[in-house]
């Protein structure tokens, strides 16, 4: 059983005395069933699944349904000797996307309270978006994605104690011991390989044989592109070119989607795949980083430009597309290899799970800096930037960056390979697993001392 964050947030709402219905939301394989299955069988006498695909492509019992006392009923056919009462009865739907009718019902399963509620769905965030009576008072909406490297490092058993103690070290500005080091270290390449979907974790610790990992990593990726074929015709194909164009871009200088080469056309403008990059992004199957050429806090209201970066929801699946069972490039330091792209990705989807809203510096005569992220606790723009070679010192645009007045920007951090946590001027270098504690929710940042 893999340790998720998420557990004591789904904990959290079953046993709350309000009675807002869960909704947990993320891209297909990161185990958002498994959880509120292994949670709910903790609190409820009775736990009720009811898969809607399984539904859909058998009777569609809950495909039509005219009403509350109607989804009762068809509740009542299928697991009538487990229905109790709303303190001992969990009705948990799965894949709920495929009847959205569903989701607007929701509202109103609540207000009658008979039993407490819980959704999911592999593509319930492009659902979402697409359902205009979603009843956001009602529910509780939480996104779950594949784990983060803390969650990987206790599921090879670094203990939360020690995470605590990294975290502490952390926020006062220090280095860890050179064999913690190491051994963190260690592990992080290894989560380079693995990433963090459960089914590929969960081979890693039996059998570490990365042949099997490479093979669940492989269905996982091409079942992320099936996924786009059950999409509207007419942005199928636009989808799928552009969830095959992440890897080739990262390889690029800017690691920006050119739109151009979606299509071929050299009139390609954003605008006209404004629906099929919110397909990827709502699917969890992608991150997006958009462009900023004036970054001042917060950056939401920052002119933000039509120069956007995708990243794969999922480290693993990126360093399989380059790598293929080739691990010597990633576990060998001393490798020719350039890691650049593998560490971006990996940067992307530490702080996208730790809350942070994902922006990159882009202005023309200054530079570009990786990333840039909200620091809610000094009202001000943190810049961070990410190497994975021995010139880490080397930086010039974020030093451009942090000079500028009009940016009000105090300080930024260089994460790279080295140990060592030490200060020059305006920019802190810190070892690349502390950016676990880059915290997008408001807290911890102003305890960092520098």
């Amino acid at each position: 059983m893999l340790k998720r964050r998420i557990e004591s947030v789904i904990y959290d709402n079953f046993t709350a005395k309000g009675d807002k219905v869960l909704i947990v939301t993320g891209a297909r394989q990161v185990g958002k069933s498994y959880i509120i299955r292994h949670v709910a069988k903790k609190i409820f006498k009775n736990v009720i699944e009811i898969n809607l695909i399984e539904d859909f492509e058998g009777n569609r019992l809950f495909d039509r349904i005219s009403g509350t006392d109607d989804f009762y009923f068809k509740l009542s056919m299928i697991a009538g000797d487990k229905l109790g009462s709303n303190e001992d009865t969990l009705v948990f739907l799965d894949e709920i996307q495929q009847y959205p009718q569903l989701l607007t019902m929701l509202k109103f399963l609540r207000e009658e309270n008979r039993f407490k509620y819980a959704v999911s769905g592999s593509l319930l965030g492009v659902s979402m978006k697409t359902t205009t009576s979603v009843p956001l008072g009602s529910v509780d909406i939480v996104e779950m994605y594949p784990l983060d490297f803390e969650e990987f490092l206790w599921a090879n058993g670094v203990g939360e104690a020690v995470v605590s103690e990294m975290k502490e070290r952390f926020v006062h500005g220090e280095s860890l011991d050179e064999a913690s080091h190491n051994r963190i270290m260690e592990l992080f390449k290894r989560y380079l390989l693995v990433g963090g979907l459960p089914e590929a974790v969960n081979e890693y610790i039996a059998s570490k044989n990365i042949v099997r990992i490479r093979e669940i990593q492989s269905d996982i990726y091409r079942l992320y592109g099936i996924d786009a074929s059950k999409y509207d015709e007419s942005h199928r194909l636009k989808i799928r070119r552009i969830y095959d164009m992440i890897p080739s871009n990262m390889e690029n200088k800017k690691k920006r989607l050119v739109y151009k080469d979606i299509d071929g056309k050299s009139n390609g403008r954003a605008d006209n795949y404004v629906e099929e990059i919110d397909y990827l992004i709502s699917s969890g199957i992608a991150l997006e980083v958009k462009a900023v050429s004036n970054p001042t806090f917060p950056l939401i209201e920052s002119g933000i430009k039509n120069l956007l970066k995708l990243y794969l929801n999922d480290v693993g699946l990126m360093s399989w597309l380059l790598y293929r069972n080739n691990i010597k490039a990633v576990l060998d330091s001393e490798c020719s290899v350039n890691l650049g792209s593998l560490y971006e990705c990996v940067a992307a989807t530490e702080l996208r799970a730790h809350g942070n809203q994902l922006f990159y510096y882009d202005n023309k005569s200054k530079g570009e800096v990786d990333y840039l992220v909200d620091d809610f606790n000094n009202l001000e723009v943190l810049p961070i930037e990410i190497k994975s070679g021995k010139d880490y010192t080397v930086h010039s645009a974020l030093n451009r960056l942090i000079s500028t007045p009009d940016y009000r920007i105090s300080r930024g951090i260089v994460f790279s390979n080295e140990r060592e946590v030490y200060n020059k001027g305006s920019v802190s270098y810190m070892p690349i697993y502390y950016v676990i504690f880059i915290n997008g929710y408001g807290s911890d940042m102003s305890e960092i001392i520098l």
